[in-house]
Formats: C-alpha cells, sequence, structure tokens
C-alpha cells in the first residue's frame, strides 16, 4: 500500500526525522489559511499524488509551457494561485503514464535554502535477505539512470537485523554521502532512526530524495516516497487509515475485498491463474505470441468457487480485456471449483469476448465436463503454450 508525501513524512517525524513544517489541503479556499501557518517568505506547493516526477510533469488541462506539480511561491497570492491551477486538475508524469491521475490534495510546505541534494533509501534485498540502504550523492535524480551510468556513485549497505544501524554502519553512510560537521552529527542519528521507522511499521520501500543538506549544514527530508508490506497491515490500524482509495484502481480495489492478487496492466488480455510464477509465466508467454496481458491475477491456491466468480467478473469489468485466458493447473485448487466459479460469473455478466481454458491437476477431467456441458462458446487448450496461442489468436480474429 502507498501512501501520499505528507502522510510519509508524518510517520518519519513521530520517529524523529528532520521534515519541514508543512499543512495539506483538500480545496483551494484553505491554500491561504495553510500558508499563513508557515514561517515563510518561500512555500513549496506540492501535488499529492501515488507517482514519482511530479516537478517535470504536466497538467492536461493546462498549456504545454505550465509549470509542474511542484512549485516555489514567494507570496502567499502565488500559493493561493498555483492551488486553484493545480487542484483537480490531471497531472501527467514520467510515472503515471499518459493518462496521468487528478491532483485531489495539496501539501503546502516551508521551503528550504538548499546547499546539496541527496539520495538515500531503504529496501528489502532480496539478495542477502536483508534490509538495506542505499545512497548516492546524485539526489534529486532518476536512481536507475544513476545505476546505468555512474554504479560507482551508488552504495548498497545490508544491514544485519540482530545488530540494527551500528556505528559504523552509518558512518559508511555518512561516508558514501560525504557527509561532515551537523550534516555527519544528523546522519548519524538519522540513520538509525529510519531504520527503525521502516523494520517497526514493515515498509516495503522508504525512498527520500531527495535528503537535502541545507545551506546551516543540516539535514532535511526534503520528499519521501513509502509503501508497506500489505500482508502485514492488519497489524497497523494507523497506515490502514492512510489509505487514498481515490489513487487506486477500482479493479484492484474490488479484488482487495476478497483477497486476490490483482494488478491491473495496459494490456488486451485478461488472466485468470493460480499461483504467482504461474500467472508471471503465463503473462510471459502472452507477449512471446505478440499480445499484452491486461492483468496480473493470482486467485491463491484455496479460492472457493466465490472467490473465483469474483476474480472472473473483476477481469470482465475491464474494458481493454478483448480476450481471457483461464490457466489453472490443480493442486489444492481444483478444476472443478474453478470451472463453477467461471459459469457462476458467466451467467451474471454474461461473455461478450473469448475465452480460453487450460485446466490441468486435481478434478481436471470433471472440470473440463462442466465447462463443456456448459453450452458457453469455451476454447479449450491442452497446455498453456497451446492456450497462449489460441487466445492471441481469437483475439485477432475479433479485432
Amino acid at each position: 500500500m502507498n501512501i501520499h508525501e505528507y502522510q510519509a513524512k508524518a510517520v518519519l517525524k513521530e520517529y524523529g526525522a528532520p521534515v519541514a513544517e508543512g499543512v495539506a489541503i483538500f480545496s483551494a479556499d484553505e491554500a491561504e489559511a495553510a500558508a499563513k501557518q508557515l514561517p515563510g517568505p518561500l512555500w513549496v506547493v506540492k501535488s499529492q499524488i501515488h507517482a514519482g516526477g511530479r516537478g517535470k510533469g504536466k497538467f492536461k488541462e493546462l498549456e504545454a509551457d505550465a509549470k509542474g506539480g511542484v512549485r516555489l511561491a514567494k507570496t502567499i497570492e502565488e500559493v493561493v494561485a498555483n492551488a486553484k491551477e493545480m487542484l483537480g486538475n490531471t497531472l501527467v508524469t514520467a510515472q503515471t503514464g499518459a493518462d496521468g491521475k487528478v491532483v485531489n490534495r495539496l501539501y503546502i510546505e516551508d521551503g528550504a535554502d538548499i546547499a546539496r541534494e541527496l539520495y538515500l533509501s531503504l529496501l528489502v534485498d532480496r539478495s542477502c535477505g536483508q534490509v538495506a540502504f542505499v545512497a548516492s550523492t546524485e539526489g534529486g535524480m532518476d536512481i536507475e539512470e544513476v545505476a546505468a551510468s555512474t554504479p560507482e556513485k551508488i552504495l548498497t549497505l545490508p544491514i544485519d537485523p540482530l545488530e540494527g544501524v551500528t556505528d559504523e554502519k552509518a558512518a559508511q553512510l555518512c561516508d558514501a554521502l560525504e557527509l561532515d560537521g551537523d550534516a555527519r552529527a544528523d546522519g548519524l542519528k538519522l540513520f538509525p532512526i529510519l531504520y527503525t521507522a521502516f523494520v517497526e511499521k514493515d515498509m516495503a520501500l522508504l525512498e527520500i530524495n531527495p535528503l537535502i543538506v541545507m545551506k546551516d549544514g543540516h539535514l532535511r527530508v526534503l520528499d519521501a516516497k513509502v509503501s508497506f508490506d500489505g500482508n502485514a497491515l492488519f497489524r497497523h490500524d494507523d497506515i490502514m487509515a492512510l489509505r487514498d482509495k481515490s489513487e487506486e484502481d477500482e479493479k484492484e480495489i474490488e479484488a482487495s475485498k476478497y483477497d486476490l492478487a490483482y494488478v491491473a496492466l495496459d494490456g488486451n488480455i485478461g488472466c485468470m491463474v493460480n499461483g504467482a510464477g504461474l500467472a508471471m509465466a503465463t503473462m510471459d508467454i502472452i507477449k512471446l505470441y505478440g499480445a499484452e496481458p491486461a492483468n496480473f491475477l493470482d486467485v491463491g491456491g484455496g479460492a472457493s468457487k466465490e472467490k473465483v466468480t469474483a476474480a472472473f467478473k473483476i477481469i470482465t469489468s475491464d474494458p481493454n480485456a478483448k480476450g481471457i485466458l483461464v490457466n489453472i493447473f490443480g493442486g489444492i485448487m481444483r478444476c472443478d471449483v474453478i470451472a463453477e466459479g467461471v459459469l457462476a460469473a458467466v451467467k451474471e455478466v454474461g461473455l461478450q469476448v473469448p475465452l480460453v481454458v487450460r485446466l490441468e491437476g486435481t478434478n481436471v477431467e470433471l472440470g473440463k465436463k462442466i465447462i463443456n456441458e456448459s453450452g458457453l462458446n469455451v476454447i479449450p487448450a491442452d497446455d498453456l503454450d497451446d492456450a497462449a496461442q489460441k487466445i492471441v489468436a481469437a483475439v485477432k480474429e475479433a479485432e
């Protein structure tokens, strides 16, 4: 689960991280009062969407040379004008896709005198099975670009969970970020704070880009991007309360009600699969034969008829899905349950696009019998390769 920048900063502030004063607003009428709560004389007006690249983004409704989604204001009047221009409009960034995201809230923040911009993040490093810091002096930039062009400027530092952030590890991070004086003293305090927050709140990613050294020599968290492990949210009611469903795909919200692993994609073939690995393989082979998956969907190993029905209905609700591939390898998941769930969904919402079904494993013959005797226009498949070729061909023919 993702949260907004201002929410992430509030979480980090609770742990003692240095962040600027700021006020979140939801209408332009609140802008003047929000700005007056802050010291000034410089304010930053920040669009709050679940996507990066806001500063370089463009609003669909505004002229091409209009300022982006993060703006400086030197007067309260400018704060208000920017708020009126940004709220309710659609911001397109490198991470939103062409459709962009509607800006429903802004964060008015006190400005900062920046001397240097740094990059710092924490993530789960699967190569070593530990939480790791990623640090670079190249802040304010796309870290992937830095990794590709100047990898020597990036330090990845795993943290032993039994030791935490030791003085030695904190010093290594300070050295990597070239911190000295007050900034170094701040860093030695900040790194353990961030690690504690990451672990205690079950974060999946904590990215600060940039972490700044101000002209007075101290550190400040200027931006913060945080996402949480969805499997651990049951023990964090305070974090769940921060969820902004307006930033999520409606189909993904519906899927979460049934504990379905669903991610909407941009392709044209809907997929219903059991098992994450098989789902990934199914998506790959669809691409191999010249089409694109419309979603990732893992119904899980022990799905009920109701769960399968819900999954199928979510797929069919996607207007981009011009065909559907059901690929089930039954172990714990029984093929007859899948068949009954598909039939129940089709009876409720109809079947307007080609459907290819590949069943194998537990109760496979019964599952095939249910499908074959249903009267549905279903294309059977013998294996995954056969299924992928048939659904791609069926969609192309239908077009």
